[in-house]
């Protein structure tokens, strides 16, 4: 099993701009499986971002009202017991249980039955922000309270980044080979290069994307201490991307993972299911705030779309970061109106009804665009009205915009430095070409 902690890692190609980017395959998305505040399902989760609401509330978990962060995107009555065996639930931490539950949906989706491909040949690519959080400070507090012989050996791996990639392998399986990305927001992206290299180097099908929770008291202040969260206690109002009186974000948690495969041996098998193309897919470091260098997501998004062979006339929608903080999303807007032109390009952020999962948000986004491919319609961005004229957008908002999707980008930043562009392409033949004609 190998972590990668930065955008580049083997496979890639580093092009003189300091972007990384991954040779081009046929890699087709199968099979999705969805766990977010707007639903436990992929088509309740769809069907939640079209209407516009919002899944943000106060912390069920724990009392938080003595802390200065007390909202959240909390899965709405998640029962772990109901998808993953019993027998791993003292072994992992509520994070990896998300994960392993959304595989569960993504290979029901895709029709795919792990002993039908050689154990060898299936790998598995999932990213981690923080890793058990929850799991561990309950072994914490049995460390400070009753002493070192409470604190259970699963401690030893189940607050580890890679648990997640580590437990899905075990559970189905699945003997090729294993990564995890450590690249915060940014990693439920990158994991789908990784998922795309397996399969060049002879992978017959892979397991990628990520969910994300660190909803316990010290995983909120942990977050908290970034100096990034809202602090404001109305639902409706507390994250407010790239408005004039955004104030930063709502933490979340869920995700979405997803069964890739090549394109060719996903139709000889006949799989129900071809949602997308994974066409392009870059990766980029900023700079820390305050150096003279500027950010580089601007990059990120032009070698990922030099890589699908796309021009930006060509994104339909751009699901973006959004991190609803001023600095940043000026940064984000401004990348893409250098791109796209100003106002040049639909922009969506479904997660403002969510809350950001971390890794897990930037996963939940491609299972939505994926949607917004398949049935051709954009949805909006929740509790806001209209952007400020500052970011040039046109953000979607009110009400779903029906039109064509034939090609859509997901943008996502990584606290500290990260940037990772996936650009997603129709299948030739298949729904997204048949919608953009």
């Amino acid at each position: 099993m190998t972590a990668a902690t930065g955008p580049a890692d083997p496979g890639t190609e580093t092009n003189g701009g300091g972007a990384t980017e991954t040779a081009a395959t046929d890699t087709v998305v199968t099979g999705i499986g969805v766990l977010a505040p707007s639903g436990l399902d992929a088509e309740t989760h769809w069907a939640a971002v079209l209407r516009g609401g919002t899944a943000i509330a106060p912390v069920r978990r724990f009392d938080a009202a003595g802390y200065p962060v007390r909202l959240a995107g909390e899965l709405p009555a998640f029962a772990p017991a109901e998808s993953v065996p019993r027998r791993l639930l003292p072994q992992t931490d509520v994070w990896t249980q998300q994960g392993l539950s959304a595989v569960q949906a993504a290979l029901a989706d895709a029709e795919l039955e792990t002993s039908s491909v050689p154990e060898y040949d299936f790998a598995v690519a999932t990213a981690s922000s923080a890793g058990g959080v929850e799991f561990g400070q309950r072994e914490i507090q049995n460390l400070w309270k009753k002493g070192p012989r409470h604190v259970g050996a699963y401690q030893s791996i189940a607050w580890f980044y890679a648990a997640t990639t580590g437990q899905i392998s075990i559970r189905h399986g699945l003997r090729g080979t294993c990564d995890a990305l450590v690249t915060e927001a940014a990693g439920g992206l990158d994991s789908f290069a990784t998922a795309r290299r397996a399969l060049e180097d002879g992978a017959a099908a892979v397991v990628c994307g990520a969910t994300d929770s660190a909803l316990s008291p010290y995983g909120l202040v942990c977050q908290w201490t970034s100096g990034l969260l809202s602090e404001r206690p109305d639902p409706a109002g507390a994250y407010r991307p790239f408005t004039a009186d955004a104030c930063g974000y709502v933490p979340g948690e869920g995700g979405a993972m997803f069964i890739v495969e090549e394109h060719s041996a996903a139709v000889r098998r006949g799989a129900p299911h071809l949602y997308g193309r994974v066409a392009g897919h870059a990766a980029t470091f900023s700079p820390p705030p305050g150096s003279d260098r500027p950010p580089t997501l601007r990059r990120a998004v032009e070698t990922a779309l030099r890589q699908a062979s796309l021009t930006p006339d060509d994104i339909d929608v751009v699901y973006a970061d959004a991190l609803g903080v001023p600095t940043a999303d000026r940064d984000e807007a401004q990348a893409l109106c250098e791109v796209f032109g100003p106002y040049g390009v639909p922009v969506t952020a479904p997660k403002a009804g969510t809350g950001r999962l971390y890794c897990g948000g930037s996963a939940l986004d491609v299972a939505t665009a994926l949607l917004s491919m398949r049935d051709g319609i954009i949805p909006p961005t929740p509790n806001v009205d209209r952007p400020a004229e500052e970011y040039r957008l046109d953000l979607v908002t009110g009400a779903p915009r029906r039109t064509p999707v034939r090609n859509a980008l997901v943008v996502s930043r990584g606290y500290g430095g990260f940037n990772s562009a996936l650009v997603l392409g129709p299948v030739p033949g298949q729904r997204g070409e048949e919608n953009s004609t």
